[in-house]
């Protein structure tokens, strides 16, 4: 095989559509455009979403909620049931564990919450920069530690 040998699969490929080639060929005299007219001229048509001239409808539609990206903060979630199921009694579980565990695949910005689906049956201490109620609850109940870690930016 060389480079001037290769070409398309058999049928992957279409010839382009010969324009103004005689009546014959079904695209003589007007090429597909039909008569006169908007679509018909050199450059013509119009953009996507033009109604002609009338109040397009997604400027008709009501705007509708918000965006709170600015101040949103991003945590990475688990659920202290798989906690409970990757570690043994007297463990200690951080974010960076959990990442080179494979459990999460990324840190984000403002680090781990641990949700509380699931069950605690091993005394953990969780490292954590967020806890729910119910994830707190049910560590402290398993005789564990919910450590709340620093709340600043990770780097």
């Amino acid at each position: 095989m060389k480079l001037h040998n290769i070409q398309p699969a058999e049928g992957a490929t279409t010839p382009a559509k010969r324009l103004g080639r005689g009546i014959g060929s079904g695209l003589g005299k007007t090429s597909g455009k039909g008569h006169k007219g908007q679509w018909a001229r050199s450059g013509g048509g119009v953009r996507p979403g033009f109604e002609g001239g009338q109040m397009p409808l997604t400027r008709r539609l009501p705007k509708r909620g918000f965006k709170n990206g600015l101040f949103k903060k991003v945590y990475t979630v688990i659920n202290i049931g798989m906690i409970n199921d990757l570690y043994n009694d007297g463990d200690v579980v951080t974010v960076e564990d959990l990442k080179a565990k494979g459990i999460i695949s990324k840190i984000e910005e403002y680090g781990l919450k641990v949700l509380g689906d699931g069950e605690v049956t091993k005394k953990l201490t969780v490292k954590a920069n967020k806890f729910t109620a119910a994830a707190k609850e049910k560590i402290e109940n398993a005789g564990g530690k919910a450590v709340e870690a620093n709340n600043e930016v990770a780097e």
